[in-house]
């Protein structure tokens, strides 16, 4: 009798265990967002080095198929001399300046034009720069100005006709650094100066190499594990490329901005090895997010299972944060699976709530939602963590845990009904 209470008493015990391996997700997040892999960038192979190790988990967490998926992109990049100072004080990278990732690399002394913009007359901007004093400047301004006048910022920027040297746009806030539309060169260099560094300054000195990758080969991480039925699926997805590098000594590691997705599928895919599924679960580590979703995109063309046997699509970008609301956003398709998500989450109170914004073209699930796929997608904003997006604090040292492990629950019990 006493045997028989204790047996009890032990599966009692496993059933209310966590399903979720958080240690080994702690492992892959402090693994991926090292000094090893630089970003997990282009210039320095960064992505092709996280590419071997997220194939390398998968087949330790004991899935039933890994394949690669390569596809090629065009890429700028900035791994090389990223020097700038203002009026003779030297700024920092990262911290005080960031390029666009479209800019052409620059090197010289230039003065400063800054824009009236409380009186903006293009006319007069445009004689000014003719005079000698304004011989090659860059042009200054607010960040958002511009979009009120693009047609008169996109001449300044793509005519080489026009004298200014280049463009310096002015951030109150702290710099982000960006690679989505690194796939072509601007005619002329494009600086991001927070405000305070270039107040009242008369001349720049830059001296900044880009270097542009044609044709360069990634991949898709593709790991499946198999149900009791193949005619649908479950798809996890979460991006591991991140910024890479600006300059020699920076680079951004992306712990929350997405080695946390990453290292979330793959503790999920552990988890269904060990629990075999009724469907198919197919997880993707996608290249190529940060550049513009090019390798979801790519996917999407090239499908490795029809995207109509596709039951439910979950991505997961930047879930190592602490925000009690849980922020989604769901395709037309997916919206009759969020009902039942929420139904789950008033149920347990994993989330505060499931907070739905609109659906946009910010992460790999949206390809999969132009394209009908029910599909979801999770974000983690406003939390202790976000501060530190596309900056090179987003280290293993400000990263939480919190939400994966709720998310991991919510996730698997949606499944598991």
């Amino acid at each position: 009798m006493k045997k028989s209470i204790l047996i009890i008493a032990l599966l009692v015990v496993c059933i209310f265990l966590p399903a979720q391996n958080t240690p080994l997700y702690k492992e892959i997040v402090k693994e991926l967002s090292s000094k090893k892999y630089q970003g997990r960038g282009y210039a320095k192979d960064g992505v092709l080095k996280a590419g071997d190790y997220i194939e390398n988990q998968f087949r330790k967490a004991g899935v039933d198929e890994v394949i690669l998926q390569p596809f090629t992109i065009n890429i700028n990049t900035f791994s090389g001399k990223m020097k700038m100072s203002v009026d003779g004080k030297k700024l920092t990278p990262g911290d005080d300046f960031v390029m666009r990732e479209y800019s052409p690399g620059v090197k010289g002394s230039f003065p400063l034009y800054f824009i009236d913009t409380a009186n903006f007359d293009f006319e007069k901007i445009s004689k000014d720069l003719q005079k000698p004093e304004y011989k090659n400047a860059f042009v200054v301004c607010d960040f958002w100005f511009p979009y009120k006048h693009g047609k008169e910022f996109s001449i300044l920027q793509s005519d080489t006709t026009c004298p200014n040297a280049g463009l310096l746009y002015t951030w109150e806030t702290g710099l982000k650094f960006y690679k989505a539309y690194g796939e072509n060169i601007a005619a002329k260099p494009i600086v991001w100066t927070t405000a305070e560094a270039v107040r009242g300054a008369k001349n720049i000195k830059l001296n900044v190499e880009n270097k542009f990758l044609s044709n360069y080969e990634s991949s898709n991480v593709i790991a499946k594990i198999n149900g009791e039925s193949h005619d649908s699926c479950f798809v996890f997805t979460a991006h591991y490329d991140h910024l890479g590098n600006l300059g020699r000594n920076l680079y951004f590691p992306g712990a929350n901005d997405n080695a946390s997705g990453t290292a979330a599928i793959i503790t999920l895919a552990e988890y269904y090895a060990r629990h075999k599924p009724k469907y198919d679960i197919i997880f993707i580590a996608f290249s190529g997010e940060d550049a513009n979703l090019r390798g979801s995109t790519y996917y999407v063309n090239h499908p490795t299972v029809p995207l109509s046997n596709i039951k439910y699509l979950f991505n997961l970008d930047m879930i190592g944060d602490n925000n009690p609301v849980q922020y989604c956003e769901v395709s037309e398709q997916g919206m009759k699976g969020f009902a039942e998500m929420e139904a789950i989450n008033a149920k347990r109170h994993y989330f505060q709530s499931l907070n739905r914004g609109d659906l946009a073209a910010n992460s790999d699930h949206y390809p999969f939602a132009v394209q009908g796929v029910p599909c979801i997608f999770y974000e983690n904003e406003e939390g202790d963590a976000f501060q530190y997006y596309h900056t090179a604090n987003d280290t293993f040292e400000h990263f939480y845990f919190e939400t994966y492990e709720l998310l991991f629950k919510l996730i698997t019990e949606f499944i598991g009904n």
